[in-house]
């Protein structure tokens, strides 16, 4: 399914919001710093990549979109390399929590991301799928 292919440059975003929210946290635990330098060489995250991202200010996205998107394309990294440690989705759970959802999300999220393709559930479809629980679960 050639639809189901997320963007690799929006998963990376997402890593580099990640990135940002930790550095800005202080004192970060050191099994999720391990966890988030791994996934930046999974990644391909280079020093001039790291470079640039000491130009910016880290932000959280505001936006209810730019927060699922960055929680929807951090889990599908996860997903990426069909490996998936318990601190991987530890780490996750911190970073939905500091975009201001429920840690829940991150497992419900990488379960339908993993069967995406078994349910015949293309990438954009599974999107507005967690689009719709999240304003489920707001109200």
């Amino acid at each position: 399914m050639e639809d189901s292919i997320i963007d690799l440059n929006k998963v990376k975003k997402s890593y580099f919001n990640l990135l940002a929210v930790f550095k800005t946290a202080g004192s970060v635990d050191g099994n999720y710093l391990a966890c988030i330098v791994k996934w930046g060489i999974q990644l391909g995250v280079n020093a001039d990549d790291l470079r640039e991202l000491e130009k910016t200010t880290p932000s959280i996205p505001t936006d209810k979109a730019g927060r699922i998107d960055a929680i929807f394309h951090l889990v599908y990294m996860i997903y990426l390399d069909r490996v998936v440690e318990d601190l991987e989705l530890e780490v996750a759970s911190v970073y939905a929590e500091k975009l201001g959802f429920e840690k829940s999300l991150v497992g419900d999220l990488f379960k339908s991301i993993a069967t995406m393709a078994y349910d015949e559930v293309t990438a954009k479809d599974l999107q507005r799928e967690v689009e719709d629980f999240i304003k489920i679960q707001s109200n």
